[in-house]
């Protein structure tokens, strides 16, 4: 098995070089993609001068985030897949991790871990939540949607996922048209159509919260608009086994909006509570979904039609 770690980047060169330390340093050997998106600064001559370590690719023109990504896959020589932003970073045995765990369960496609969130100088805020037991669990492809739809199967970021390479390109790519705004959920939405996922409980990568990440420039009301199209895909590819055991979709467009509401008012967000202001705050089922989402975050849903079974205990 071998992994290319595909690693997009765009003016921030300082961010780069911890990247791409922290996957030279992992402790399998793999590929390294850098995907520059026509930088302005040194990024060039930086990744040039690490010689033969690193495959490095420029975009003629600034193409975007999900652009580049395709880019680096059909660089990519790799089995795997591992996603990079240049803001982000690897713990040094997170290939390892995955491999073990894919050589253990190889009909998976997808593969995802647990990441710590840190500010711009490392210190950890957060960590994301385990769903489930182990050291290592997957969840049989008939179950992926089903529980992406009700947010009891979270893949996560890209610092989080690796894919098989074959399954990344039947899916065509990431779209750009969704660039820096669910382009990663939607891509792991079509990988998952073709085998298992697996889920790590260990933090193997670190995702950098600061106001320069680009995702931080979306409204509020657009992050509603693409959240309801990434739900509608999703929905449409549930296991007929589930079907009868989801909402209607009009109650999860309604459960969408009061969600996106609600955190426009802790934000305090004015103009974006005055766009996405609807009737949906006042619907019981929306609230119903709310609450279950919010319960199913903060604890694995053991009674679950999702199946997880270990692949590595604890």
């Amino acid at each position: 098995m071998k992994f290319s770690v595909v690693i997009t980047t765009y003016n921030r060169l300082n961010l780069l070089q911890r990247a791409i330390n922290s996957v030279l340093n992992q402790t399998i050997d793999c590929e390294v993609v850098v995907v520059d998106d026509c930088s302005s600064d040194d990024t060039e001559a930086y990744v040039k001068s690490l010689g033969n370590r690193v495959i490095y690719h420029r975009n003629p023109v600034n193409q975007g985030h999900a652009a580049s990504v395709n880019a680096g896959v059909a660089k990519a020589s790799g089995d795997w897949i591992k996603f990079l932003d240049d803001d982000d970073y690897l713990s040094p045995t997170c290939l390892q991790e995955i491999a073990r765990a894919i050589a253990i369960h190889p009909q998976a496609v997808i593969c995802s871990c647990v990441a710590a969130q840190v500010d711009n100088q490392e210190v950890e805020l957060s960590r994301t939540p385990q769903f489930g037991p182990g050291l290592a669990y997957y969840i049989p492809q008939a179950d992926i949607h089903y529980g992406m739809l009700l947010e009891i199967v979270p893949f996560g970021t890209p610092v989080q996922v690796a894919c098989q390479r074959e399954a990344f390109l039947k899916t065509g790519g990431w779209d750009s048209a969704l660039d820096a705004n669910c382009d990663d959920i939607d891509s792991w939405i079509g990988i998952a159509q073709f085998g298992d996922a697996i889920f790590l409980n260990q933090c193997l990568a670190y995702r950098t919260i600061w106001p320069g990440a680009f995702n931080q420039k979306i409204s509020l009301s657009q992050r509603l608009a693409t959240n309801i199209l990434i739900k509608q895909k999703i929905y449409a590819l549930v296991n007929e086994q589930h079907r009868s055991e989801i909402p209607d979709f009009e109650n999860i467009k309604k459960y969408l909006k009061l969600h996106w509401y609600l955190v426009a008012l802790k934000q305090r967000n004015l103009k974006s509570l005055l766009l996405m202001l609807d009737l949906s705050v006042l619907s019981p089922m929306a609230w119903r979904l709310l609450i279950s989402a919010v319960l199913s975050r903060r604890s694995p849903v053991n009674n679950s039609p999702v199946r997880k079974l270990v692949l590595i205990e604890s």
